[in-house]
């Protein structure tokens, strides 16, 4: 597990690049006093370290006391962002906050007029780049100026304030319900993974139509016309559909109503396994910043999620071109300055580039090489401990023990596989379940029978307990607790009968699941056909990449 420091000022120093650090220094030895050289060397002291440990801090610092420490930690961490401030003059938000910030100044001078006319400005770079927050912040203070202060406006200011507060504030009432309704969804993946049974999927149905048809009534005002209010409650689809109320209207609204919407239907197409759905709304999630390029530097995090989900998408279709494509795109993305000046983007970067580039080997059965990529991931996992979340942490270490087991070395994939096995975390309870069989699985190729029986029913009684046994689960427990004693002739035959029964079954919605995690079709035809796993899914890939280009 990563080790991560819990001291803020440290993580900060750590997070900057050369640039920063360089024009910090700039930044505080313009007006230097004796406090600002004692934090430039308490600066210099904690970048230097590899962790953090107060101790040792006081030693290279001698000229804080350790009295002095808490304090002068205030001052630096306030200095440092004040100079990341300066760097960062191309990000909106920050140029928006900033113009803001002159028209109330001038206002608090008296000076309304030209306090009006920056906030003339302000409103029409918000609405280019869609911050209706900001629009609410600029109007409350443009409706204070004309309330409090005779300004001689044109006519019917008044009443065109009026209008656009209330109408940027039901904006913002849609774009809520739908932002809400995206981060449920995926924090219940987060949680379960994929939905297991009826029940799951019914249940995640039930809640996602509720809320788009919440959504629906909101916008019902914006939508249609003659329309004055909300729609009652108990409004149904139907009556909602003969009203023209549609999702495709919603994602007409605006940019963030259509990021919101396309985020919704991807997570719900997602949690079901229904794939293609998952990849027509992901593509419509990269598509929305093709057609607003202005909107990849605002919202810069949920491009790279898009084309992370865009290329998942195509990893469970296998469409190999289309993923190639995709991937070269991400690639040039992440060495482009928006990306590259954000520690926050480049370390996002590195979590789905990396992944999709395991899923690469993964699809063309190219396991040994792609153990080539393992040295660089452990090294940023520990460089970027304090940045990446348990859950992406867990992911890596069941790929890495996933390209482990497809190269043969089961070992070091079991190595893996007990760092999320006994990492003891309350999330993607799937995955822990899929670790385990995994886990099994490479037992029994060790040939380490003397405890499969053990483990066989260990990890049958936590899946069970997880309410995540499947059809697919339930045979390969069968099989292995059947047959890992018998002799090779009499396995081999046991191999084709379940090879036989999973491919019954491989198509159906809840039997997915555990191809997604497990190629156990490959696992079990490497078996039949005396091949290697990774020679059997390399010749899956030849054949499908053939038939696709005659196509």
């Amino acid at each position: 597990m990563p080790n991560r420091s819990s001291d803020d000022l440290f993580n900060l120093i750590h997070s900057l690049h050369k640039a920063e650090k360089r024009n910090f220094k700039l930044y505080i030895t313009r007006n230097s006093s004796n406090e600002d050289l004692k934090i430039v060397q308490l600066f210099d002291a904690l970048d230097k370290m590899k962790d953090y440990d107060e101790g040792i801090l006081l030693k290279k610092v001698p000229s804080i006391k350790k009295q002095q420490l808490s304090n002068s930690k205030a001052h630096l961490y306030k200095q440092l962002l004040a100079s990341l401030r300066l760097l960062n003059d191309d990000n909106i938000d920050i140029q928006l906050h900033e113009q803001l910030d002159y028209a109330r100044i001038l206002y608090n001078k008296g000076l309304y007029l030209q306090s009006l006319r920056i906030l003339g400005k302000l409103k029409e770079t918000a609405r280019a780049y869609n911050q209706d927050s900001f629009l609410i912040q600029i109007i409350s203070l443009e409706k204070k100026i004309e309330v409090l202060h005779i300004t001689r406006s044109v006519s019917g200011r008044a009443e065109q304030l009026t209008q656009e507060a209330q109408e940027i504030n039901e904006k913002r009432r849609i774009i809520t319900h739908l932002s809400n309704l995206a981060l449920q969804l995926y924090s219940w993946y987060i949680q379960n993974g994929h939905a297991r049974n009826e029940q799951d999927e019914t249940d995640v149905k039930a809640f996602f139509r509720n809320s788009i048809n919440r959504a629906l009534r909101v916008a019902a005002k914006h939508l249609v016309p003659g329309v004055e209010s909300t729609l009652p409650e108990g409004t149904t689809a139907a009556e909602l559909a003969r009203f023209g109320l549609s999702a495709e209207a919603l994602a007409k609204m605006g940019f963030y109503e259509s990021l919101y919407l396309y985020q919704s239907y991807s997570w719900f197409a997602f949690i079901r396994q229904d794939f293609l759905q998952y990849y027509r709304y992901t593509q419509k999630w990269v598509d929305l910043f093709g057609r607003q390029p202005q909107m990849i530097q605002v919202e810069t995090g949920h491009y790279i999620k898009g084309l992370h989900n865009l290329l998942n998408a195509h990893f469970d279709l296998r469409n190999f071109r289309e993923f190639q494509q995709t991937l070269d795109r991400f690639e040039a993305f992440a060495a482009s300055d928006t990306v590259q000046k954000s520690h926050n983007n480049r370390v996002q970067t590195f979590i789905y580039l990396t992944t999709a580039r395991i899923n690469q080997h993964f699809m063309e059965g190219t396991f040994r090489e792609g153990l080539a990529l393992v040295p660089h991931v452990e090294e940023k996992l520990q460089e970027y401990a304090g940045y990446i979340d348990r859950h992406r942490v867990l992911v890596f270490y069941y790929k890495i023990a996933s390209l482990y087991f497809g190269s043969g070395d089961y070992e070091r994939s079991i190595d893996y596989l007990h760092k999320i096995i006994h990492w003891k975390v309350d999330l993607r309870n799937d995955l822990q379940c899929y670790a385990r069989l995994l886990h099994l699985m490479s037992h029994y190729e060790l040939g380490n029978y003397e405890l499969m029986e053990h483990l066989v029913r260990s990890v049958y009684r936590y899946m069970a307990k997880m309410e995540n046994l499947t059809v697919i689960e339930e045979q390969m427990f069968a099989f292995l607790r059947q047959h890992f004693h018998h002799s090779p002739r009499k396995v081999h035959t046991a191999f084709r009968t379940l090879l036989t029964s999973m491919k019954a079954v491989e198509k159906s919605r809840f039997e997915t699941r555990a191809f997604a995690y497990l190629d156990i079709i490959s696992w079990l035809e490497s078996k039949v056909h005396q091949q290697s796993m990774a020679e059997v899914i390399r010749d899956k890939f030849r054949a499908n990449k053939r038939a696709r280009s005659v196509n």
